[in-house]
Order: C-alpha cells, then structure tokens, then sequence
C-alpha cells in the first residue's frame, strides 16, 4: 500500500525543530490530524529515538506546528503548536511553543501567507491558537527574501544568524485568566517524601511552577542526564506539577492533571551561582540573573524553553515570588541560565499591592530561525490514545 504524502517544511526555531505545515494542506477537520502528526514524527516509539520518523527523540525535536489565514482580526496569521508525545501515541494541543513561534513569521512571509518589505523589518502578528494571544514577531529581509545571516547566537544552537524579536504581548493568563492564579505570589503543597514544597504559580505565555532546587535536594546546577537518571527526583517534580495543577484550575484532581503533562510546566530555580553548560562552559554568578532547570514532558529541558523564559522574566518582576526573591536585584534584562548557556528576556508587569491583580504588560526575546528543508512528508496514519478511548 502506497505511503500517504503532504507538502511540509522542516524548520529551527530557536533551540527547538518541528515539521511546519500550511493549514490549507491538512485535513479540514482538525480531529484527523493526530494520526498524521503521530505517524510523520514517528511516534509513539518504546525505544525514545522516533527513527521512523521526523522526531529527533527529545521533547524539543518532536514538535508540529500549523499556520494559516488569521481568525481574529488583529492578527496576519493563525498559529497552532502541536507537542507529540515520543513514547505514547498522545498529541497535546494545551500549550504553546515560544523557540517554534520564533519560525512562524518567517514561514509565514515565504509561504506567501503575509506581504513583508522586500528590505528592512517585516513584522508579522501571530495569534496563537493555543494560548489566545498575539506575538509580534520583527525580522529582517533582504532582497525579498527572509534574511538568515547575522551575528546573533543563542546558546544551545551552533553558529550565528539573524534576530528574531518576539513580543508577547498582554502574555498573563493564557489557561487561567490571571497572572497569578491563586492570587498569591507563593504556595505550599504537601508532596510525599519532601514534606511542605514552596512554590510560584504563575500563568504569562504558558502556566508554569516554580520551586526552589534546595527543596527538592538539588543544587540547580544538574546537568539534564543527572536528572533523568534520578527517578525520584522526576516523581518528585511530576507529584509538585500535578497538585499545581490542581491548584491553577487546570485539572479537577490529581489524576487527571498526570494526563496534561505538558501544563503546566514545572521547574527548579536557583540564585546566581557558578555552574557549568552542556557545552563545557563554566558560567559565573555575575553572567546571571537567576538558573533554572525545566522539564517538559517528563523530560529535563537542555535549555529554557521560550514561553518558560518569558513566564520566569514576568515572575522576577512580581513581588513576593521566589523568583522575584531570588533573582539578582535590577530593572534591566533578565538573563536566565539554563544547561546551554544564557537566555536574555525583557519582561514588563503592572501591580499594585495586591498581588493577585499583577498584569503582564509584555515579555520580549530574541531568537534565530531557520528553514532546514520544504517538500514532502511521507505518513501512515497511527491512531492517538485519544481516538482509542473515543472508539472503545
């Protein structure tokens, strides 16, 4: 039996890659897309290598994104992430990508989705359908092409390229409607085998947890295989997520949060310290305002994923957050330190003093994209855990 096709474009965005499809080559019905997902990252794979696939065997290489016409009106285009799963047969549409939306704006003007200066910025605003929020993405152009040369590196990804600006604008509450869900800067939650856990709950660009790495016995400096040979740590870190999630309104109980692993996420932060990237560079505490170490998925993150950057720049500025408590002091940029190096982000927030009216003005990153290849991706489709369920 003949292989089914679709046009596709293969795409970096920041550190993460994803198979970008142009929403009028997908089935109209978004309900037959999973299986076409699931099948072209060559997922679910009880080996975490997706060889059959396009997936690269990590949370950050297992990634679809789709783009088309805009349904708002203050948008030039629809944006919608699609995680997949390595292992299961899961496809997970509850939050979005910010190192992909740094590629969606490029991919957007090449398609021919958008009109952009054949010189000079091009700016495009993107609505990502997962979150409801607009991105304004700025980017050179050269001789009516997307401009890919530049001197701007980002740790995590070889080499140089040209900026991409992102702004995530009024980025608060994309699932629960505030920037601080429970209305408090901070939280406890009784997690088995730690006692009482301190936590930030803060929803900008996706819901995400914040704890100290002391109180789950780590020193925050771990590299990702540390982490992912420490089951008790990811227990750990997954029971904290869960009961976050509850807390956030994003799941009605224990259970069914384990069943949205992807929001929110949940990471450990850590004051500037000395610690050392993937790559063998050692980094000081003045080359920081904070560490972070994040996992997505189950999985440790080798970097700071975008959204988890921006949600952690916003928390810095709201008082009484650990974030807040433990960054080093200053109006300026945020610079994150994460396994690969830094990540700098600019974050605006207005409060008062009540805390649980904060409110996110903006969050700004820098990041490069690249188109890797376009043509066609091959496909047999693998019916979703979710399908199943419906057809039991």
């Amino acid at each position: 039996m003949a292989q089914n096709k679709l046009k596709a474009t293969f795409m970096r965005g920041g550190t993460s890659k994803a198979v970008v499809f142009n929403r009028q080559d997908l089935p109209e019905d978004p309900a037959q897309w999973d299986p076409i997902f699931l099948s072209v990252m060559g997922s679910p794979d009880p080996n975490g290598r997706q060889l059959d696939g396009m997936g690269g065997g990590l949370s950050s290489l297992s990634k679809v994104c789709v783009v088309g016409s805009p349904t708002r009106p203050d948008a030039d285009i629809d944006y919608t992430f699609a995680q997949v799963s390595v292992k299961s047969a899961e496809v997970d549409y509850s939050a979005n990508c910010g190192n992909m939306s740094s590629a969606m704006g490029p991919f957007a003007v090449s398609e021919g989705l958008v009109k952009a200066p054949a010189n000079g910025e091009a700016v495009v605003r993107i609505h990502n359908t997962n979150t409801g929020k607009i991105i304004v993405s700025r980017f050179p152009m050269s001789d009516g092409e997307v401009e890919t040369e530049g001197d701007m590196s980002i740790d995590g990804v070889g080499g140089q390229g040209a900026p991409v600006r992102l702004e995530f604008i009024d980025p608060g509450g994309t699932r629960t409607g505030r920037v601080l869900p429970t209305g408090r800067a901070c939280d406890h939650f009784d997690i088995p085998g730690l006692g009482s856990v301190e936590a930030s709950l803060v929803d900008a660009a996706n819901p995400c947890v914040f704890i100290a790495a002391a109180s789950v016995g780590k020193d925050g400096s771990e590299m990702p295989e540390a982490l992912e040979g420490d089951p008790i740590f990811l227990a750990r870190m997954e029971a904290i997520r869960c009961a976050a999630s509850v807390a956030m309104g994003l799941a009605p109980d224990v259970a069914e949060a384990a069943k949205i692993p992807s929001v929110p996420k949940v990471a450990m932060i850590v004051p500037p310290r000395q610690m050392t990237t993937l790559s063998g560079r050692q980094l000081e505490p003045s080359e920081m305002s904070l560490g972070i170490r994040m996992i997505s998925i189950g999985q440790p993150h080798r970097a700071v994923p975008i959204t988890g950057a921006t949600c952690l720049a916003i928390a810095v500025r709201i008082d009484g957050t650990l974030a807040n408590r433990m960054a080093r002091p200053g109006d300026g940029p945020i610079t994150i330190a994460h396994p690969s190096g830094t990540t700098v982000v600019d974050a605006a927030v207005e409060q008062s003093d009540d805390s649980a009216k904060a409110r996110a003005i903006h969050g700004a990153v820098y990041r490069t994209a690249r188109q890797l290849f376009e043509g066609n991706v091959f496909y047999r489709p693998v019916k979703s855990t979710a399908q199943a369920r419906r057809s039991a």
